[in-house]
């Protein structure tokens, strides 16, 4: 079969590609290409936002390849273009199969058949594709020899929707052939707007926490599966040998949530020799001192950390499961360690009030991150939160495009949507324009950098404050 695995045309121009300056791989279709490969399919993947594609361009190359299958990978900010490309799709190759997999057609299956689509792929999807695949070319798109194939959603001769059996999770990922990077412009990715060689490897999948907000845990499942330390390094060393790759980030939720895989991972790097920097998500309370010091002697560069409120209340609500002494601990480490680490703080909970939502801010100034990441409140579809906005008629906009935690779509019991987008201006603004913080990036060498990444309001400010500090001398110049 000739699979086309894509991104919908045209996110480029969607806030949440413009603001960070940043293009990555798509790893899910990356793993599900090398999947397909494998079984002896043709298989092309187009990176629309990568190569800013827009839907006339990618309408021509689609029907220029003329695919049997077009499987497209869906998340809630990007699902209204994916929509458009499908119907526009239809109208060009009328008896292409139609497949959307990822994060909101999982979640939001019948509006996914209702607009297009005709198979939603439902959570982890490579033996999924796998099977799909193999029955649509064996028998056509037959909706009874569907019914055998689990982890999908159809609609069948009658209209009705059909949704099978639970696909179990992979247990071995090791099994799982890596990415297909060999289909992905690799030259073309970026951070804060340069080129940059840098590998984004998975190696996990899933979350025991199940915070509320969080699709992880309801996508990826409730228990945390790890690749080997052997697997992951052999694909590093392949990274490095292929690409010229210089630094790693891992794409896991909670690396760190397995000190044994962290501690085989480092040993394996270094039979290899290999002197690769690395930066990954960790959790508050995975961490003590000896293990950030092992931690930042042996590679890692940069640790990021879920914070999220400063207020213990708002911690327990949202299932956190840390506490503010823990956090304060875990920053203190850092300090005295001398490491790099980036904490990200929420707001706009139900039950917080503006008070609450200052606190965060100070909370943030209190432990003093390298960078901290604000952003507001969002309910995905398939999280807890999603269903108790729901509940409580707190969703105000349902454009899902503006589903980027950087617009606020919903209210508060104590709060408006205004209130909270005039919040997230403001903890931008208190913690980066402060001279000590300015003062420590100017040394540091990052500032530009951070100026390329923060919210623009708070950007605007900063240069300004800059300014006066250097006596007028251009941000650009410093």
């Amino acid at each position: 079969m000739k699979v086309l695995l894509t991104l919908p045309p045209g996110v480029h121009d969607l806030e949440v590609y413009k603001v960070t300056g940043i293009t990555a791989p798509p790893l899910g279709l990356a793993y599900i290409a090398a999947v397909l490969e494998r079984e002896g399919h043709k298989v092309k993947i187009i990176d629309t936002p990568t190569l800013r594609m827009s839907i006339d361009a990618w309408i021509q190359e689609v029907k220029s390849w003329s695919p049997d299958i077009i499987g497209f990978s869906i998340l809630t900010p990007i699902a209204p273009k994916a929509y458009v490309a499908a119907k526009k799709i239809k109208e060009e190759i009328s008896d292409v199969i139609l497949v959307a997999g990822g994060q909101h057609p999982t979640f939001m299956l019948s509006e996914a058949l209702d607009n297009g689509f005709d198979i939603v792929v439902r959570g982890e999807g490579e033996i999924t594709m796998s099977e799909l695949v193999k029955g649509i070319e064996k028998y056509g798109y037959d909706p009874e020899r569907l019914r055998e194939i689990a982890g999908i959603a159809f609609r069948d001769s009658t209209g009705r929707i059909v949704v099978t059996r639970e696909r179990p999770l992979i247990d071995d990922l090791d099994k799982i052939p890596w990415p297909a990077r060999h289909l992905l412009p690799m030259d073309r990715y970026t951070l804060f707007g340069k080129k940059i060689r840098v590998a984004h490897v998975m190696a996990s999948r899933g979350c025991p926490y199940g915070c509320i907000y969080c699709t992880t845990s309801y996508y990826w499942g409730r228990r945390i599966r790890f690749r080997s330390p052997e697997n992951v390094a052999d694909e590093i060393e392949f990274l490095v040998d292929k690409y010229n790759v210089e630094h790693v980030v891992f794409t896991d939720d909670e690396l760190t949530a397995s000190r044994r895989f962290v501690y085989g991972f480092v040993e394996e790097m270094k039979k290899r020799g290999l002197d690769i920097g690395f930066a990954c998500g960790a959790r508050i309370n995975h961490m003590d001192r000896e293990f950030m010091r092992f931690l930042y002697e042996n590679g890692c560069v940069a640790l990021y950390f879920g914070v999220e409120s400063g207020t213990q209340r708002i911690l327990d609500k949202m299932g956190k499961m840390i506490s503010l002494d823990q956090i304060r601990r875990v920053f203190q480490w850092k300090r005295e360690l001398g490491g790099f680490a980036t904490a990200s703080f929420i707001l706009g909970f139900p039950w917080e009030s503006i008070d609450d939502m200052k606190r965060t801010v100070d909370f943030a100034i209190e432990i003093d991150p390298d960078y901290a990441q604000f952003t507001v409140l969002t309910p995905y579809p398939g999280t807890p939160l999603f269903d108790y906005a729901m509940r409580y008629g707190l969703i105000e906009d349902w454009n899902w495009e503006h589903y980027t935690t950087l617009r606020p779509v919903m209210r508060g019991f104590r709060f408006t949507r205004e209130q909270l987008a005039k919040m997230l201006k403001y903890a931008y603004r208190r913690f980066f324009i402060r001279t000590a913080f300015i003062l420590r990036e100017l040394k540091a060498g990052r500032l530009k950098d951070i100026i390329g990444i923060i919210a623009r309001e708070a950007a605007s400010i900063l240069i300004d404050k800059l300014r006066g500090l250097l006596g007028g001398k251009r941000a650009s110049e410093a």
